[in-house]
């Protein structure tokens, strides 16, 4: 069975966040499928099956199935637009978090992803200490979503990644408005063997989303500050769903060389 290894939101290898991708004929045992991912170390590995005219995606990390992955989703869809379904346009998936759409748009692959309610929250003294920085706001959605009061405090940040555990949400992120972008973003993920995402699109459905109502734009523009970057076009779609728009680079293609049960 070959596994695609795939760099996604970037268009040069070694940047963006590289993600595992299998397309398989039939399911493999959740086992099976958990013990890949550990043995890939990657932040993602993303499992695909045809089903009818879908296709049902999961995504794993080295410690969990997780309910919503964009790298991994962009990463697969990558490769079924490129070497599965060549002269496909858009590939539609079945997943645990609902229906998923991707779309290649020239160069871009466009994710119709899910957004989140998000409520404003009072900032703490421990969100001081988890960061190392405080934060001006705190909005809280499936992540807790911290906002700065300029880039560079973001990209000099060096979180305490105990004390960032013991602040609410699945993944602690932070935020400024950009220079060069609409914003700036770390996301930060110790509770998984890759204590910082180098490029998530889950949490960029709740940071642009949260960007385009304060700055009134319909577009955001988003850069992911971790040391390998990345780039995010990110498009509020209304009825509670954004485009998160971004390009993908092949790493490498192997071949799994012990028998999948």
């Amino acid at each position: 069975m070959k596994q695609y290894i795939v760099d996604a939101f970037t268009d040069k290898v070694f940047r963006g966040n590289p993600a595992a991708v299998l397309v398989m004929d039939r399911w493999i045992s959740d086992e099976t499928m958990q013990a890949i991912a550990a043995e890939n170390n990657l932040a993602e590995t993303a499992f695909v099956v045809q089903e009818g005219e879908r296709y049902r995606i999961r995504w794993f990390t080295p410690m969990a199935e997780e309910e919503l992955c964009g790298h991994a989703t962009l990463a697969a869809s990558f490769v079924i637009l490129t070497y599965i379904e060549p002269d496909a346009d858009e590939v539609r998936y079945t997943s645990i978090s609902g229906e998923l759409s991707v779309r290649r748009i020239g160069d871009r692959f466009e994710l119709n992803f899910p957004t989140y309610a998000l409520t404003e929250i009072p900032v703490t003294d421990a969100m001081e200490r988890a960061y190392g920085a405080r934060p001006e706001k705190a909005i809280l959605g499936l992540d807790l979503n911290c906002v700065f009061a300029d880039e560079e405090t973001v990209r000099r940040l060096a979180p305490d990644y105990e004390l960032l555990k013991q602040l609410p949400g699945r993944i602690w992120n932070a935020t400024a408005k950009g220079s060069e972008y609409d914003c700036v973003s770390r996301s930060f993920t110790p509770e998984t063997t890759v204590p910082e995402d180098p490029v998530c699109g889950s949490a960029h459905c709740q940071i642009a989303d949260w960007w385009a109502k304060v700055l009134g734009k319909k577009v955001i523009r988003a850069y992911q500050a971790s040391p390998r970057g990345g780039e995010l076009i990110c498009e509020p779609l209304g009825s509670e769903r954004i485009a998160l728009r971004g390009k993908a680079v092949l790493f490498a293609i192997s071949e799994i060389a012990v028998p999948l049960l």
